[in-house]
């Protein structure tokens, strides 16, 4: 790493996470959850375009709003997810498997996969 470790506190996690359903409604993708912690951040988000692609927006809209260059690695973790199983248990994950809640994205009502790729 060039650059030592550096810790988001809470309110530079609530501009994350704002920022983050920004840049999902600005592309006109769909943000299915996101939960923004001390040192990451995950989200899952549908959308007709590559995950790197909606992974350096992310990063992109994020350092703007928090008024900060290269705060995140250089990659990340891009999965496709296709099946409605898929989709609900990477919203699980997020949601649920990441210790104490911190700054959370969850829509009260979550849109489906595309139903051909079931």
């Amino acid at each position: 790493m060039a650059h030592p470790a550096y810790a988001l506190d809470s309110e530079q996690r609530r501009i994350v996470l704002e920022s983050t359903i920004d840049v999902c409604r600005y592309r006109d993708w769909t943000l299915l959850t996101a939960h923004v912690r001390t040192a990451h951040m995950h989200a899952v988000v549908a959308a007709e375009v590559p995950p790197e692609r909606i992974m350096n927006a992310l990063k992109s809209y994020a350092s703007r709003a928090l008024h900060c260059h290269r705060r995140w690695a250089r990659h990340g973790s891009t999965l496709y997810r296709w099946t409605r199983d898929e989709v609900s248990s990477a919203i699980a994950y997020v949601i649920s498997k990441q210790g104490e809640p911190m700054a959370v994205y969850q829509p009260t009502a979550q849109p489906q996969p595309n139903p051909d790729r079931q």
